[in-house]
């Protein structure tokens, strides 16, 4: 079985962990960060639909065991357009 295989929260969808927007609940301070840092994580797929049902649904809070602030929805948004706009070149 591959590594680094991840679920996104809101979609149940399985793929590689380079595929997901990563939060994370940092260790030790507790503050919620997007894509850096160490301590607990959650996985979303960059499509608005699993980033509202996310929120709506308070997924991440759940996941994190910690609150969300609504800034971090907002960034997550903002990355989800920025992926779309610009896609990657795909590597041979």
């Amino acid at each position: 079985m591959p590594s680094n295989i991840r679920r996104c929260l809101s979609c149940r969808k399985v793929a590689s962990k380079e595929e997901f927007l990563r939060v994370v609940r940092l260790y030790p301070s507790h503050e919620i960060s997007i894509d850096d840092g160490m301590g607990r994580s959650a996985y979303l797929c960059p499509t608005p639909n699993c980033i509202q049902t996310a929120q709506r649904k308070d997924r991440l809070s759940r996941a994190l065991k910690a609150p969300v602030p609504p800034i971090i929805y907002q960034t997550l948004k903002q990355k989800q357009t920025d992926t779309s706009s610009h896609p990657q070149p795909e590597l041979y």
